[in-house]
């Protein structure tokens, strides 16, 4: 081979290699960029979770188990996040075996464990002191419970007697004694809107004031709002009074229409009303009406918030 095809060939073997590099190089970039297009996460502006109350007729007549319900939410309904009420497990709070087992059965689904509903543990606003404490005393077991299953809070209840101004200072100072508990547990505990007082939005907004702690909040439930005697607060109004401290939020439905809209909410001024607040959290389902089934139900109130999700975007 002569001098000059020597160097030709060199050349072009040297300009092969460039523009190959040049193709790679441009080609690792389009896959940079493409990954980063990829990475970008869709809009979300709140999660959908499902409150086991939903279910609780099916669950009271033993025709789903609470190991179970898991799978459920994820299987039959497409939910991948659920909310316990402790009467489906009352006397399963300290055991561990059991409480593995549904901590196992979630991960298995890939189902994120939220909450626990807290019930028949006495009145963290009872009027006297002792009972007060003893009810806080009953709660800790279900915050240690909660930190086990990898929850975010517990609900609880704010019940008591006395006037207006006595019930939310016992309320406060039972919240206080068991959100301290629950700090380093890094729980919240966190109070519905469920009947009497607790239904009245800016009793209950008073009431975090007084306690006046990070971990402690509210669960703004749409449909509870019956004050007693037959009288009952503007629900958009208490929603609203409650957001600011809200650290869950709970999507009654009883009935829908035609065009699947619940019949006692409307729920694209509810869901704004959460959106203005800032909230970008957890919205459980809480289906309890008659005329569907609870898996119907579940159902319709899923599809009336993906469709407000849609809307709202």
């Amino acid at each position: 081979m002569s001098e000059m095809n020597l160097i030709l060939d060199s050349f072009d073997r040297r300009s092969f290699l460039m523009q190959s590099a040049q193709v790679i190089a441009g080609l690792g970039v389009f896959a940079i960029a493409n990954a980063e297009v990829q990475a970008v996460p869709k809009k979300q502006l709140f999660k959908i979770s499902l409150a086991q109350w939903s279910l609780n007729k099916t669950l009271f007549a033993k025709k789903l188990d609470n190991l179970d319900f898991a799978k459920t939410a994820k299987v039959d309904l497409g939910i991948e996040a659920i909310e316990y009420v402790n009467q489906f497990f009352f006397d399963k709070a300290n055991d561990k075996t059991y409480l593995g087992e549904m901590k196992k059965r979630a991960k298995d689904h890939g189902v994120r464990n939220v909450l626990i509903m807290c019930d028949r543990e006495g009145n963290l606003g009872d009027v006297d002191p002792a009972k007060r404490k003893q009810s806080v005393e009953n709660h800790k077991k279900w915050v240690e419970a909660a930190k086990f299953l990898g929850c975010h809070s517990i609900r609880v209840n704010a019940y008591g007697t006395g006037t207006y101004e006595e019930h939310q200072k016992q309320a406060a100072d039972g919240l206080r004694q068991l959100t301290e508990f629950a700090a380093p547990f890094k729980i919240n505990v966190i109070v519905e809107n469920h009947g009497g007082n607790s239904s009245n939005g800016e009793w209950l907004a008073g009431v975090m004031k007084l306690v006046n702690h990070p971990r402690c909040g509210t669960l703004p439930d749409f449909g509870n709002f019956r004050l007693g005697e037959g009288k009952e607060y503007d629900r958009y109004k208490g929603v609203q009074e409650m957001m600011p401290f809200a650290k869950g939020v709970s999507a009654k439905a009883t009935g829908f229409d035609e065009q699947g809209n619940c019949t006692e909410t409307d729920y694209r001024k509810m869901m704004k009303i959460v959106l203005a607040a800032g909230y970008h959290g957890y919205v459980g389902i809480e289906y309890s009406g008659g005329k569907l089934s609870e898996m119907d139900g579940i159902r319709a109130t899923k599809k009336l918030l993906e469709k407000v999700h849609s809307e709202l975007l």
